[in-house]
């Protein structure tokens, strides 16, 4: 099938065409066989560079109305933005918090990238523009099982085929062990291949040796002792870009990550001086500095501790081959486009604050599809890194298992409850019988008999009851708390701690900036900040010196430890505000410079939400959120 049968525009077919892409891919073709382009809803389940992009984007081209695109994260966001904006005649809009488009704009585009948060928030406001929707694709769906994004994404697509009433679904998703049942819910059609643009051999290294799947054995010449994973991936990385191509290597941390690429970049695998210029500009931190040194030697490091500018940076710099090799974790995994001729993963185990845990096969699964780049590597290999003992198990856990099941996680009580306050305040129920019918259109209720799911709704609702933000007289309604907290787009658990802090603040002798960041940062929709054993007896004291601040009493909290944490976060903030420079935290408190950002632009938000229930409840005087937003 040819691209030119596909019923687009001639400028579009053209645009296609100038990029190579005459003939479609056989999941390709599958999915226009199946009625992507004709309305139909679709599940594909094809490999990593098989062309999913390519059916969301005729599928929204073809579509009787405006689509949607959503997304997990917004680095891919700003990547399918640019895609989508290549196309001509086509007006895109984009929401993902770090830069949006207006509400009223992104009306008026054809596509609108978000992500699924952004749309929930879209739609718990009532923006107009979610009604007039004719296909909503969804990426990554396979994280409808994950913990934190999962119950989010089922419920925004239950919701939204309420305010959107015949919508076109296409749900993608590369690794998944059930599209099956996927397909079931979403009333779908499936298109489920392993066919892949560049062939993919995994295999598992152990004793200067890989074995690979496809049954053939590679010697690889380890300077240093073979049984050593480092010196293993350090020899792996080395021949592929020998031979001419990138390298990918996934390990367990952000220590390890920068520490195997600042080997790797004085192995002489290439030099990168202009985009080293590039990011040394972007970030004066001592994290900064080590990124631009390693990418000086061609290599760069990549993780969750890195300003937004440098992935960014690192990731095209990759695409564009100015960069020969990426030491991550896991996270780049994740979605964003960074192919690579091989795919080294050294670790297959992660700390988890308690011990060691085994990474989810479909983790795995997804770091080795990021192997082979289409047009330019005649072959793409993943190669998990083991030694005589491991060998056997990395194969049957990764090599021949297939991904983990996708199970809904809305049965989690905080996820509920955020949730069952959104339906009702959003006006999409006011009665147990209404809500249970809009809970029956997600992924949970399809696999879950009604009486269970009634149960864990008739919980969700008495807690809602006790914290004020639902009234239950046989009619169900948000409290004026309620409807704020859902519109502020923040969890009942945090709208609670904030109307506890500040009645808390009330009685207490000095009310400061502080307080109100110890308040927002001690709550359950703040990331958590590292706190280093070294550091412990400092934060103590702190909190000892500003006791009379805080609304939390040090010998009354059952969890000590994290309240300590949040201590600090509101600390670092706290000294942000007073006007300490980005290098100064960094350095001084010891976390990454993409912590300081991500840490302040939550702060900003919830700040603002802060205020905002602060006033639903008379208490608005009492803390001064507004003064701390100014001051950030």
């Amino acid at each position: 099938m040819r691209v030119r049968d596909l019923p687009l525009s001639s400028a579009v077919i053209d645009h296609f065409e100038g990029q190579g892409i005459d003939e479609l891919y056989p999941p390709q073709a599958a999915a226009v066989e199946a009625g992507v382009t004709e309305g139909r809803r679709l599940v594909a389940a094809v490999p990593t560079a098989s062309g999913k992009t390519f059916v969301a984007t005729v599928a929204m081209l073809t579509a009787d109305g405006p689509g949607l695109y959503i997304v997990p994260l917004r680095a891919l966001a700003r990547e399918k933005y640019e895609t989508f904006s290549a196309l001509p005649g086509v007006s895109v809009g984009i929401s993902t918090g770090d830069f949006d488009s207006a509400a009223s704009d992104l009306a008026d585009n054809d596509i609108v990238v978000a992500t699924s948060e952004k749309v929930d928030s879209a739609i718990r406001n009532g923006a107009d523009w979610i009604a007039d929707l004719a296909c909503v694709v969804v990426d990554e769906v396979h994280l409808v099982g994950s913990d934190g994004r999962g119950p989010t994404l089922e419920v925004t697509l239950a919701t939204l085929q309420r305010r959107a009433p015949g919508v076109q679904i296409v749900a993608l998703s590369a690794t998944v062990a059930n599209p099956d049942e996927l397909a079931d819910w979403l009333d779908a059609g499936l298109v489920q291949s392993a066919w892949r643009p560049v062939d993919l051999r995994t295999g598992v290294y152990a004793d200067g040796e890989v074995t690979f799947d496809d049954d053939t054995v590679h010697s690889i010449s380890v300077a240093g002792d073979p049984d050593d994973a480092t010196d293993a991936t350090d020899a792996l990385v080395a021949e592929a870009v020998d031979d001419g191509g990138q390298a990918l290597a996934f390990v367990r941390s952000r220590r390890a990550a920068e520490t195997l690429a600042e080997r790797l970049a004085t192995s002489g695998l290439g030099a990168s001086p202009d985009v080293a210029k590039e990011v040394r500009g972007l970030d004066a931190t001592e994290t900064g500095r080590r990124l631009a040194d390693c990418i000086e030697g061609g290599v760069a490091f990549h993780h969750a501790g890195l300003r937004s500018a440098q992935r960014v940076a690192v990731e095209r710099a990759f695409r564009e081959r100015d960069l020969r090799a990426i030491c991550a974790t896991p996270t780049l995994a994740a979605g964003v486009n960074v192919p690579a001729r091989r795919v080294v993963v050294r670790d297959q185990q992660r700390y988890t604050g308690s011990g060691t845990e085994w990474l989810p096969t479909l983790e795995v699964h997804q770091m080795c599809g990021r192997a082979g780049r289409p047009h330019l590597d005649p072959y793409g290999e993943a190669v998990l890194v083991g030694d005589p003992t491991t060998r056997d198990d990395l194969w049957g856990r990764y090599v021949e298992a297939d991904p983990e099941r996708v199970e809904s996680k809305l049965a989690d009580p905080n996820a509920l409850r955020t949730h069952v306050l959104s339906i009702v305040a959003s006006g999409f129920a006011d009665s147990r019988a209404g809500v249970l019918d809009v809970l029956d259109a997600t992924f949970f209720a399809h696999g879950t008999p009604t009486a269970e799911l009634g149960g864990v709704l008739d919980t969700a609702i008495a807690d809602l009851v006790e914290t004020e933000m639902l009234e239950d007289d046989g009619r169900l309604r948000a409290t004026a708390l309620g409807e704020q907290v859902s519109r502020q787009y923040v969890t009942p658990e945090t709208g609670a701690r904030v109307v506890d802090g500040v009645r808390t603040a009330a009685g207490l002798s000095a009310v400061t900036r502080l307080t109100a960041l110890e308040i927002v940062c001690d709550t359950p929709d703040m990331q958590d900040t590292y706190l280093g054993n070294r550091e412990r007896a400092d934060m103590y004291r702190f909190a000892q010196a500003h006791a009379d601040e805080f609304t939390t009493r040090m010998g009354e909290t059952e969890d000590f430890e994290g309240w300590l944490t949040a201590v600090k976060t509101a600390r670092i903030l706290h000294e942000w505000t007073e006007g300490a420079s980005a290098e100064d935290l960094v350095e001084r408190f010891r976390i990454g410079p993409g912590d300081l950002e991500s840490r302040l632009e939550r702060a900003e938000w919830l700040l603002g939400a802060a205020d905002a229930i602060a006033h639903v409840v008379d208490a608005d005087a009492a803390v001064p959120f507004r003064d701390c937003l100014a001051r950030l």
